[in-house]
């Protein structure tokens, strides 16, 4: 709440955007957090003597340009932007309205999957080469700490990671899955060194699908 406070503190008039896709799953940035962010926010600017005034609005997903549109309506009305989507509804937030400062409310993490209510694990970091085809359906890139490519390291004790007993071994579970599917000789085959040009390495990403780019 400081940081958030820091951001609006020059404010009077805010726009708080919540987003009806990843974070209202995550009970992160949806409509009940907006409402709830909001009264926070006011709270906290009377106990100082001050009064902000907060438009809420909640859009479909900000990471879209044709939903971010719904805004325009509304944004010459406030003095800034207060985003509750990941990093990339924010940055599309900002990106079409130059004139208003957008600031962050959450910390995007990671791409993850939900384990059970209220615990999401990461599964993936976008590499851009995908392996799951042939390590069973497991990523070592995301879950193995090491991003080891053959086989676990010297450090996995009874199918867990040596950087914490709470984390599975990547390949443990790799290696279980072969078993089960009947495909150990798979285990065997060495995978070659990993083409890393397709990662966040070689710099910002992009996908152009040829068949609905206009």
């Amino acid at each position: 709440m400081e940081e958030l406070i820091g951001y609006v503190e020059p404010y009077r008039r805010i726009l708080l955007v919540g987003c009806n896709e990843c974070v209202t799953v995550c009970a992160a940035g949806g409509r009940k957090e907006v409402g709830l962010l909001s009264s926070a926010l006011q709270t906290a600017f009377m106990k100082t003597g001050k009064v902000l005034e907060v438009k809420e609005v909640t859009l479909e997903r900000q990471c879209d340009p044709e939903y971010v549109e719904e805004l325009v309506s509304q944004i010459d009305g406030v003095d800034a932007v207060l985003s509750m989507a990941c990093g990339c509804g924010v940055q599309e937030v900002a990106r079409r309205f130059k004139d208003k400062p957008v600031f962050p409310a959450v910390n995007t993490s990671f791409m993850g999957a939900s384990e059970r209510q209220g615990i999401w694990v990461e599964r993936c970091q976008g590499c851009g080469d995908c392996l799951l085809g042939i390590t069973g359906g497991v990523c070592p890139i995301a879950r193995c700490s090491k991003r080891l490519l053959n086989g676990p390291c010297g450090g996995s004790t009874g199918g867990k990671c040596e950087i914490n007993p709470e984390i599975d071994c990547a390949w443990h579970l790799i290696w279980e899955k072969m078993k089960a599917l009947g495909m150990e000789k798979n285990y065997e085959q060495i995978v070659p060194a990993k083409d890393w040009r397709t990662n966040r390495d070689g710099g910002p990403r992009k996908i152009v699908r040829e068949d609905l780019a206009l």
